[in-house]
């Protein structure tokens, strides 16, 4: 973890940017029922969900060179 630090603590050099990268999976999921509105203007929603699958969130950073890229896949 120390040498990771200090890969971030250089000086910013264009020609050997340090680019980080981090994936998170997501469930993709809709609403089983229409939502109940009352009278009051609250809303009720049922816990209840229709699974449509999973994707993928990838996102590239460069910090010292103020640059990131967001990708998802189908």
């Amino acid at each position: 973890m120390e040498q990771v630090l200090q890969v971030y603590m250089r000086p910013y050099d264009s020609k050997r940017p340090v680019v980080c990268m981090d994936e998170q999976p997501k469930q993709l999921i809709s609403e089983s029922q229409t939502p109940i509105t009352t009278s009051r203007g609250e809303q009720y929603i049922d816990y209840e969900y229709i699974r449509q699958g999973v994707c993928d969130v990838w996102m590239f950073t460069e910090p010292l060179g103020c640059w990131r890229d967001v990708r998802i896949s189908e």
